[in-house]
């Protein structure tokens, strides 16, 4: 059985924006959680796109990556992921072949089928592009193409990109990704952090389908997982109230700056919507030390995982900095 020790821990960040503060401050707080769990050994940093979201600051995501690739050292740094259904795989290709170019070794392109907006938001960022989500597997040759070495009959090809061969990873909250990610043969990260009800039947997907390729020769699951990890149980569980109102305002389509913790959810969220909050959150670790060791080792006995990517959605950024420091002493 694997324990905590034997895996690799990463982290996935959206640059928050706290209610009260920045933009600027929400960039400048994820370079410097890069550059703390850096310290503290974690494998990659990977930050992800949204769009139209007013408490998230990482729509440019290939642009925050080069930030946080050139504030940093030796961690991974990637999108977690970039939806592909917004871009031209050809611009992809140009743009994270620059970034590898620039930083060789250190870059990962996750790639997302959800468009990371409404409806709305999405047909802004495509304006004329006929693709759909529809197109993804299509769409994800098409990148590896141009990332891939370049054929003698290939008359469009991406400069810088060309022969990078930027490692690829395919992300998902269905079944979808996790079968095609299988049949290509490439590593497989599930959204657990905000929908943990399919992570089980994903996982056995992927492994059940997986062929292996040039890129991988055994299935490889990366798992999403929320983290609010505290010095007490009850330091966490309070701190927990952020994340929780957070969700309850996405639920609602209200603002998403993070807000404060509170001593109590209790009238501000109906039963319906604690129990909303509750499946969206089903795989939080939301504990003290011990707690949050107990609920990670149960989680890697049932899943096998080869790797857990946290999130932590946490109002004040030293208790952030803190629920990372936590988990690296776990190990």
């Amino acid at each position: 059985m694997k324990r905590l020790a034997d895996i690799r821990i990463s982290t996935l960040d959206l640059a928050p924006i706290s209610s009260g503060g920045s933009v600027q401050q929400a960039l400048h707080n994820s370079l410097a959680l890069a550059r703390h769990v850096e310290a503290l050994g974690y494998t990659r940093f990977w930050v992800a796109e949204h769009h139209n979201m007013d408490g998230i600051a990482s729509s440019a995501t290939a642009v925050l990556v080069g930030y946080l690739a050139a504030g940093t050292r030796s961690i991974r740094v990637g999108a977690g992921g970039v939806m592909l259904p917004n871009h031209a795989p050809l611009v992809i290709a140009e743009q994270f072949g620059t970034l590898e170019t620039l930083y060789p070794g250190r870059i990962d392109l996750g790639l997302g089928r959800a468009p990371g907006a409404d409806m709305l938001t999405a047909r802004a960022l495509r304006r004329e592009r006929s693709g759909s989500a529809d197109d993804f597997p299509e769409d994800v040759a098409e990148l590896q193409r141009y990332l891939g070495p370049r054929t003698p009959d290939q008359r469009v090809i991406a400069v810088p990109g060309s022969g990078t061969r930027v490692p690829l990873w395919l992300l998902g909250s269905s079944l979808f990704s996790a079968q095609l990610a299988g049949q290509k043969g490439l590593p497989y990260a599930f959204a657990s952090h905000f929908a943990p009800r399919l992570m089980h039947e994903a996982i056995r997907v992927y492994r059940n389908h997986f062929k292996p390729s040039a890129v991988l020769e055994q299935p490889y699951v990366m798992l999403g997982v929320p983290l609010i990890a505290a010095d007490t149980d009850e330091q966490a569980e309070y701190l927990a109230t952020s994340s929780y109102q957070r969700i309850l305002s996405l639920l609602r389509g209200e603002s998403l700056l993070q807000k404060p913790p509170v001593a109590s959810m209790e009238g501000l969220w109906l039963p319906h919507e604690r129990q909303a909050v509750g499946e969206f959150l089903g795989l939080a670790m939301i504990g003290g030390p011990q707690k949050v060791r107990s609920q990670l080792e149960l989680l890697l006995e049932q899943t096998g995982a080869d790797e857990l990517i946290f999130t932590g959605d946490m109002y004040d950024f030293s208790d952030r900095l803190r629920s990372y420091e936590i988990l690296a002493e776990l190990r």
